[in-house]
Protein backbone atom coordinates (compact mmCIF):
# COMPACT_ATOMS: atom_id res chain seq x y z
CA UNK A 1 0.00 0.00 0.00
CA UNK A 2 0.86 3.85 -0.90
CA UNK A 3 0.19 6.46 1.87
CA UNK A 4 -0.33 9.79 -0.03
CA UNK A 5 -1.34 13.32 0.96
CA UNK A 6 -3.76 15.21 -0.67
CA UNK A 7 -2.25 17.25 -3.66
CA UNK A 8 -3.33 20.36 -5.81
CA UNK A 9 -3.26 18.91 -9.10
CA UNK A 10 -0.18 16.04 -8.20
CA UNK A 11 2.83 15.69 -10.33
CA UNK A 12 3.38 12.59 -12.14
CA UNK A 13 4.68 10.65 -9.63
CA UNK A 14 2.34 11.21 -7.60
CA UNK A 15 -0.36 10.02 -10.13
CA UNK A 16 1.84 7.12 -10.85
CA UNK A 17 1.14 5.85 -7.65
CA UNK A 18 -2.76 6.45 -7.38
CA UNK A 19 -3.70 4.90 -10.76
CA UNK A 20 -1.13 1.77 -10.61
CA UNK A 21 -0.97 1.00 -6.84
CA UNK A 22 -3.19 0.19 -3.74
CA UNK A 23 -2.81 4.11 -2.36
CA UNK A 24 -4.82 5.75 0.42
CA UNK A 25 -4.50 9.43 0.64
CA UNK A 26 -4.11 10.72 4.44
CA UNK A 27 -6.46 13.67 4.97
CA UNK A 28 -6.47 13.75 8.69
CA UNK A 29 -2.66 14.51 8.56
CA UNK A 30 -1.23 18.07 9.73
CA UNK A 31 -1.68 21.00 6.99
CA UNK A 32 2.06 21.49 5.63
CA UNK A 33 3.01 25.07 4.26
CA UNK A 34 5.14 25.06 1.06
CA UNK A 35 4.08 21.40 0.12
CA UNK A 36 1.86 20.03 -3.16
CA UNK A 37 -0.89 20.10 -1.00
CA UNK A 38 -1.69 23.53 -2.05
CA UNK A 39 0.97 24.01 -4.62
CA UNK A 40 1.29 22.74 -8.26
CA UNK A 41 3.99 23.06 -10.78
CA UNK A 42 3.35 23.95 -14.73
CA UNK A 43 5.50 25.07 -17.31
CA UNK A 44 5.38 28.54 -18.97
CA UNK A 45 7.37 30.40 -21.41
CA UNK A 46 10.25 31.43 -18.98
CA UNK A 47 10.43 27.70 -17.63
CA UNK A 48 8.41 25.88 -14.99
CA UNK A 49 6.69 28.13 -12.37
CA UNK A 50 4.53 27.06 -9.17
CA UNK A 51 0.87 28.10 -8.83
CA UNK A 52 0.13 28.16 -5.15
CA UNK A 53 -4.06 28.30 -3.45
CA UNK A 54 -4.28 30.45 -0.64
CA UNK A 55 -5.29 29.22 2.20
CA UNK A 56 -6.58 30.72 5.35
CA UNK A 57 -3.88 31.17 8.31
CA UNK A 58 -4.75 30.92 11.69
CA UNK A 59 -2.82 30.49 15.07
CA UNK A 60 -2.13 26.45 15.25
CA UNK A 61 -1.81 25.67 11.37
CA UNK A 62 0.46 23.56 12.08
CA UNK A 63 -1.91 21.10 14.51
CA UNK A 64 -4.78 21.97 11.76
CA UNK A 65 -5.65 18.76 9.83
CA UNK A 66 -5.86 18.62 5.89
CA UNK A 67 -9.21 18.44 5.75
CA UNK A 68 -10.08 21.10 7.65
CA UNK A 69 -8.08 23.77 5.62
CA UNK A 70 -10.24 26.68 4.32
CA UNK A 71 -8.97 28.07 1.19
CA UNK A 72 -8.69 32.26 1.58
CA UNK A 73 -9.97 34.06 -1.41
CA UNK A 74 -8.67 37.73 0.06
CA UNK A 75 -6.89 37.65 -3.16
CA UNK A 76 -7.52 36.83 -7.09
CA UNK A 77 -5.58 34.08 -6.58
CA UNK A 78 -8.08 32.04 -8.80
CA UNK A 79 -8.19 34.39 -11.45
CA UNK A 80 -4.15 34.22 -11.85
CA UNK A 81 -4.24 30.31 -12.12
CA UNK A 82 -6.62 30.35 -14.68
CA UNK A 83 -4.59 33.05 -16.95
CA UNK A 84 -1.38 31.15 -16.17
CA UNK A 85 -2.97 27.99 -17.24
CA UNK A 86 -4.71 29.96 -20.99
CA UNK A 87 -1.57 31.46 -20.91
CA UNK A 88 0.85 28.39 -20.87
CA UNK A 89 -1.04 25.97 -22.44
CA UNK A 90 -3.62 27.50 -24.98
CA UNK A 91 -1.44 26.28 -27.72
CA UNK A 92 -1.57 22.92 -26.57
CA UNK A 93 -3.13 20.01 -28.43
CA UNK A 94 -5.89 19.28 -26.01
CA UNK A 95 -6.64 22.96 -24.00
CA UNK A 96 -9.46 23.63 -26.35
CA UNK A 97 -10.84 19.77 -25.60
CA UNK A 98 -10.68 20.22 -21.87
CA UNK A 99 -10.71 23.87 -20.53
CA UNK A 100 -14.15 24.11 -20.08
CA UNK A 101 -14.11 20.89 -17.42
CA UNK A 102 -11.11 22.96 -15.37
CA UNK A 103 -12.61 26.11 -15.56
CA UNK A 104 -15.29 26.31 -13.47
CA UNK A 105 -12.87 25.43 -10.24
CA UNK A 106 -11.44 28.86 -11.02
CA UNK A 107 -15.16 30.88 -11.32
CA UNK A 108 -16.58 29.07 -7.70
CA UNK A 109 -15.89 28.88 -4.31
CA UNK A 110 -15.01 25.88 -2.14
CA UNK A 111 -14.60 26.44 1.26
CA UNK A 112 -12.06 23.69 1.78
CA UNK A 113 -9.07 22.63 0.11
CA UNK A 114 -10.14 19.25 0.09
CA UNK A 115 -13.56 19.82 -1.65
CA UNK A 116 -11.10 21.75 -4.54
CA UNK A 117 -8.76 19.38 -4.77
CA UNK A 118 -10.91 16.27 -4.52
CA UNK A 119 -13.14 17.75 -7.25
CA UNK A 120 -10.19 18.57 -9.45
CA UNK A 121 -8.62 15.18 -8.39
CA UNK A 122 -11.79 13.06 -9.55
CA UNK A 123 -12.24 15.46 -12.92
CA UNK A 124 -8.34 14.31 -14.52
CA UNK A 125 -9.37 10.45 -13.27
CA UNK A 126 -12.53 10.75 -15.73
CA UNK A 127 -10.37 12.71 -18.50
CA UNK A 128 -7.89 9.96 -18.03
CA UNK A 129 -10.20 6.95 -18.26
CA UNK A 130 -8.46 5.52 -14.75
CA UNK A 131 -10.56 3.11 -13.34
CA UNK A 132 -8.33 3.53 -9.93
CA UNK A 133 -10.48 3.90 -6.74
CA UNK A 134 -9.94 7.25 -4.64
CA UNK A 135 -9.79 6.17 -1.20
CA UNK A 136 -9.25 8.91 1.65
CA UNK A 137 -8.66 7.83 4.86
CA UNK A 138 -10.50 7.76 8.27
CA UNK A 139 -8.41 8.80 10.57
CA UNK A 140 -4.99 9.82 10.65
CA UNK A 141 -2.23 7.01 9.51
CA UNK A 142 0.95 6.20 11.95
CA UNK A 143 4.09 6.25 10.11
CA UNK A 144 4.58 3.18 11.99
CA UNK A 145 1.46 1.59 12.04
CA UNK A 146 2.12 -0.91 9.03
CA UNK A 147 4.97 -2.03 8.17
CA UNK A 148 4.14 -3.16 4.35
CA UNK A 149 2.92 0.74 3.58
CA UNK A 150 5.20 2.62 1.65
CA UNK A 151 5.03 6.34 2.89
CA UNK A 152 4.87 9.21 0.33
CA UNK A 153 2.87 11.95 2.60
CA UNK A 154 6.48 14.37 2.61
CA UNK A 155 8.45 12.39 0.15
CA UNK A 156 6.72 13.91 -2.50
CA UNK A 157 8.08 17.13 -1.82
CA UNK A 158 8.78 20.67 -3.71
CA UNK A 159 11.33 21.00 -1.10
CA UNK A 160 14.99 18.70 -1.96
CA UNK A 161 16.08 18.44 1.89
CA UNK A 162 12.52 16.28 2.00
CA UNK A 163 11.84 14.70 -1.40
CA UNK A 164 13.23 11.22 -1.44
CA UNK A 165 14.97 9.26 -4.44
CA UNK A 166 12.09 6.81 -5.74
CA UNK A 167 13.39 3.79 -7.55
CA UNK A 168 10.04 3.11 -9.24
CA UNK A 169 9.30 6.45 -10.97
CA UNK A 170 11.22 6.81 -13.98
CA UNK A 171 9.60 10.17 -15.96
CA UNK A 172 8.94 9.17 -19.52
CA UNK A 173 8.99 11.83 -21.89
CA UNK A 174 6.40 13.75 -23.99
CA UNK A 175 5.55 16.49 -26.29
CA UNK A 176 5.34 19.90 -24.27
CA UNK A 177 4.68 23.36 -25.24
CA UNK A 178 7.74 25.56 -26.01
CA UNK A 179 9.61 22.28 -26.31
CA UNK A 180 11.43 24.30 -29.36
CA UNK A 181 12.92 26.51 -27.50
CA UNK A 182 13.32 24.56 -23.94
CA UNK A 183 14.22 20.80 -22.78
CA UNK A 184 11.79 18.44 -21.84
CA UNK A 185 11.01 19.50 -17.96
CA UNK A 186 9.94 15.83 -15.77
CA UNK A 187 7.17 14.92 -13.92
CA UNK A 188 5.41 18.73 -13.78
CA UNK A 189 1.65 19.15 -12.58
CA UNK A 190 -0.53 16.03 -14.62
CA UNK A 191 -2.25 18.78 -16.01
CA UNK A 192 0.95 19.24 -18.19
CA UNK A 193 0.33 16.10 -19.54
CA UNK A 194 -3.29 16.48 -19.96
CA UNK A 195 -3.02 18.93 -21.64
CA UNK A 196 -0.42 18.10 -24.24
CA UNK A 197 -1.13 14.42 -24.39
CA UNK A 198 -5.29 13.97 -23.54
CA UNK A 199 -6.29 10.35 -24.01
CA UNK A 200 -2.42 9.04 -24.21
CA UNK A 201 -1.71 10.49 -20.47
CA UNK A 202 -2.36 7.55 -18.44
CA UNK A 203 -0.39 5.47 -20.81
CA UNK A 204 2.54 8.13 -20.43
CA UNK A 205 1.89 7.67 -16.57
CA UNK A 206 2.21 3.65 -16.56
CA UNK A 207 5.54 4.07 -18.86
CA UNK A 208 7.13 6.77 -16.29
CA UNK A 209 6.45 3.37 -13.39
CA UNK A 210 10.17 2.07 -13.12
CA UNK A 211 10.66 -1.83 -14.39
Amino acid sequence: MEILSLTYLGNIQWFSKLCFSECVIDIHEHYHKQSYRNRCDILTANGPASLTVNTVKSSNWNKASVKDTRIDYSKKWQHIHWQSLVSSYRSSPYFDHYASEFEPFYNSQFEFLLDFNIGLLETVMRLMGSPAKITLSEEYIEPTETTDATDWRDAISPKPRLARPDTTFSPEPYWQVFSDRMAFTPNLSVIDLLFCEGPQALGIIMDSIAK
